[in-house]
């Protein structure tokens, strides 16, 4: 996948290829959509399919302190693009001066001027430009004097275990992974949510319990709910390649502060392998792909009465992961 980054990097992107805008974090089953429908129209035209993103999310520009937290470091996503379909990623910073352009500017200046695209396609919902002025209507009123065409693609809809019918977006995923609920999330991604870090020294705690965990640096991502949960996790010798698909172990993840052992610790995130041999791993990166949520945190009186939770969330999470 070719990775664009300035304005006059728009001079390699052929004329007449399928373009969508947006954030895309997350990857969930809406964008995943959304580039299906690119890549059958560039296959019908036997052109491109072109995603164009801003970095940083425009909100850690104008209001950090709105900025959401990220689903997708930006490794993964490029992987999950790209197994996609999507031929070039044109990566624009996110600067003062381009988020002040509104809508009709910046379709003349990128769409009309620049990229030039026979198709651009996006969700329904799609708003942009200056303070998101601009919407799905707006490219249509340009359309025809923009030489372009515009598709717009329904908004997806999921019924969780609840009941409930959600439309999926970016920020009901993060909702969902802030409430533990790991489980609802993989609906909406269409995968189970993975955390990447690398792994770094604990404080040998649960090895001392006969339950050694591998701990993982904070990660810049949103991290779930604390709680204990049911998943897997992978490993490699760098970011890259943990955000391929590879072998993964089955473990039990721990996230919270260790409060049986005192109230000034702070946030942990840490794996229980549910295998033997698991040595040597400091430095090395660590996926950890969500499954289910097994129970919430809670300080235990004893570290005896903490080992004997701690080994039924081991059996109740093997039983769970061995389910098809």
């Amino acid at each position: 996948m070719k990775r664009l980054r300035t304005i006059s990097d728009l001079r390699q992107v052929r004329k007449g290829c399928v373009l969508t805008i947006g954030n895309f974090d997350g990857v969930h089953i809406g964008h995943q959509e959304i580039i299906g429908v690119c890549r059958r129209l560039a296959e019908e035209s036997r052109s491109e399919v072109v995603l164009m993103t801003f970095e940083p999310h425009p909100l850690a520009v104008l209001h950090p302190e709105s900025a959401p937290g990220i689903l997708t470091p930006t490794a993964l996503k490029r992987e999950l693009l790209a197994s996609l379909g999507v031929g070039c990623r044109l990566v624009l910073e996110a600067k003062p001066d381009i988020l002040a352009l509104d809508a009709k500017q910046f379709v003349q200046r990128y769409l009309i001027d620049g990229i030039r695209p026979a198709v651009v396609v996006e969700g329904e919902d799609f708003y942009f430009g200056a303070a998101r002025m601009g919407s799905i209507q707006t490219l249509r009123d340009m359309a025809t004097a923009g030489g372009f065409e515009v598709a717009a693609v329904p908004a997806r809809m999921i019924e969780i275990p609840d009941g409930q019918t959600v439309r999926v977006s970016s920020t009901m995923i993060r909702y969902m992974l802030g409430s533990g609920k790991v489980g609802d999330a993989a609906m909406a991604l269409g995968r189970c949510y993975r955390l990447i870090g690398r792994v770094c020294p604990g404080r040998g705690i649960g090895r001392k319990l006969g339950f050694p965990t591998l701990n993982m640096e904070g990660p810049d991502q949103v991290v779930p709910a604390e709680g204990v949960y049911a998943g897997h996790v992978q490993f490699g010798d760098n970011e890259d390649d943990v955000c391929k698909v590879g072998p993964r172990v089955d473990a039990v993840f721990s996230i919270g502060q260790a409060r049986t052992f005192g109230d000034e610790h702070p946030l942990l995130i840490e794996a229980h392998l549910l295998v033997e041999g698991a040595e040597g791993l400091t430095g090395r990166w660590m996926a950890m792909d969500f499954i289910q949520f097994l129970r919430r945190q809670h300080k235990f009186v004893t570290p005896e009465e903490l080992s004997k939770q701690i080994t039924k969330d081991c059996e109740r999470a093997r039983n769970m992961l061995a389910e098809p």
